[in-house]
């Protein structure tokens, strides 16, 4: 009809720290927006594209801005020098300035600019153009909680070593608790400056979004929600088909999210084990394990006598015993694989993981329990509250050196897999419950659906037709 308005979704700029496990989930929330009808540009760095052997192929549109280093800039390690941070904030800024005025010309102007929370400089671009600014959060709300007290000064730095520390909506934390850079880094050290200083104007962003979900973080949510009123969980960022059939997929992908590497095949290997009989091992991307500690996980995988499915990075292999079983009908050993289709395969029965934020939340949402081995960062934060607020895990034990031995992992593999005991079964039936509340959480009218619904609603646009 002549003078009908319609909604125009508008256009997002959404800009991923560069970092695997900060860029997919950003990925995933991109696609969720496009399916709804928003045009976005999905932005990282050239030095960081580089790297990898194909760029995704989501039918969203892709752009690079530099950090000053775009011969190949500096490695994960190299990052943790301050001048890295500084040059990224320089050129940064008129980068993404003169992208987002590319962008304008292209007759779909920009509304709005996602930027991930390590990069609380985007606002003040965002706002020097006239734009939306909205900080995405990659971790959860429980850490990102710890991190703004320090921020604050009311979480004092360095840590009391024998101290107890409360926080609002949170359990007790011993210090070895809390993330490792509040308690491994000096004052003033970069990336502790980089964690902490993501909360130094979060308060002024429109919006603050999270990638978890409602239901999971209730108590310490409603608190930080009194400090940040514009606080929105939009997760699990994950491929939604994963977690409820009946969504539609934005396209059938072999891939999920960035991959530097080649997917392996795993799923044939895996069709042939009984159902809930295999542990996969998945330690994560960043931190190197001693020779010694390869060797103990490996032979107490062999030991446990289950069946395993073992991801192992190419730089990490030369460390593996010389004489462990690669392959064969009980062991698998693959450089990379599909994540998400291996926890959602049947025949997996538990985790064996470094509790990084994406690979606990994926295997919270799809219903594996967890053997927890946090190494750095975050992770022991995350298995803290896995084991004793969302009860979906075992710990597994380290040694005065803190190594894990075999006789520990496979003590905390057989309490998954073998144990009968009122323990083990109820992580096993809270897996489920998490499960369900997570595919709740994404579905129509559940907590992250409508609060996306509401954060696209405050750039569209009416139109006249």
């Amino acid at each position: 009809m002549e003078g009908e308005t319609k909604a125009r979704r508008g256009h997002c700029v959404v800009l991923a720290y560069p970092a695997q496990g900060h860029i997919n989930p950003m990925l995933e929330f991109s696609k969720r927006l496009q399916l709804e009808g928003v045009t976005v540009t999905l932005v990282c760095t050239i030095s960081y594209c580089n790297k990898f052997h194909k760029l995704p192929g989501f039918n969203i549109a892709f752009e690079t801005i530099s950090d000053g280093f775009d011969d190949g800039g500096f490695d994960e390690a190299g990052r943790q020098n301050v001048n890295y941070y500084e040059r990224f904030r320089e050129v940064g800024t008129q980068t993404l300035i003169e992208l987002v005025e590319k962008l304008n010309r292209t007759g779909k102007p920009v509304d709005c600019i996602v930027y991930d929370s390590f990069l609380p400089w985007v606002l003040e671009v965002s706002r020097k153009l006239g734009l939306l600014g909205v900080s995405f959060l990659t971790q959860n709300i429980g850490v990102d909680s710890i991190y703004h007290h320090v921020n604050k000064g009311k979480l004092k730095f360095p840590l009391v070593r024998d101290e107890n520390i409360s926080l609002p909506g949170l359990p007790t934390f011993e210090p070895r608790d809390l993330p490792t850079f509040l308690y491994e880094c000096e004052p003033g050290d970069p990336v502790l400056d980089l964690v902490v200083g993501q909360f130094s104007n979060i308060e002024q962003a429109d919006y603050i979004l999270c990638n978890s979900f409602y239901e999971l973080e209730i108590e310490v949510a409603a608190c930080m929600r009194k400090i940040w009123p514009n606080l929105r969980t939009i997760g699990p960022t994950m491929p939604y088909e994963f977690l409820n059939s009946n969504i539609k997929a934005l396209e059938d992908e072999e891939d999920h999210g960035f991959a530097k590497f080649k997917s392996e095949e795993c799923s044939k290997w895996l069709e042939d084990q009984p159902k809930q009989s295999v542990v996969y091992v998945s330690l994560g991307t960043m931190v190197p394990l001693t020779e010694e500690q390869m060797g103990e996980l490996a032979w107490g995988l062999a030991d446990s006598g289950i069946t395993f499915l073992w991801v192992v990075r190419k730089s990490e292999e030369a460390k593996l015993p010389k004489n462990f079983p690669r392959k064969s009908q009980k062991s698998l050993v693959v450089s990379w694989c599909h994540q998400l289709k291996v926890l959602s395969h049947e025949a997996i029965g538990c985790f064996v993981t470094h509790c990084g934020w994406n690979s606990t939340l994926e295997a919270l949402s799809l219903g594996v329990p967890m053997v927890l081995m946090p190494l750095w960062s975050d992770q022991r934060t995350n298995a803290k509250i896995i084991k004793e607020v969302w009860k979906i895990g075992v710990r597994v034990q380290v040694d005065e050196k803190g190594i894990v031995r075999r006789e520990a992992l496979k003590k905390s593999i057989w309490e998954i897999m073998k144990g009968k005991e009122e323990g083990a079964s109820d992580v096993k039936k809270n897996a489920v419950k998490w499960k369900n509340l997570a595919a709740k959480a994404v579905s129509k009218g559940g907590s992250s659906w409508n609060n996306i619904q509401e954060f696209m609603d405050s750039f569209s646009h009416s139109e006249v037709n």
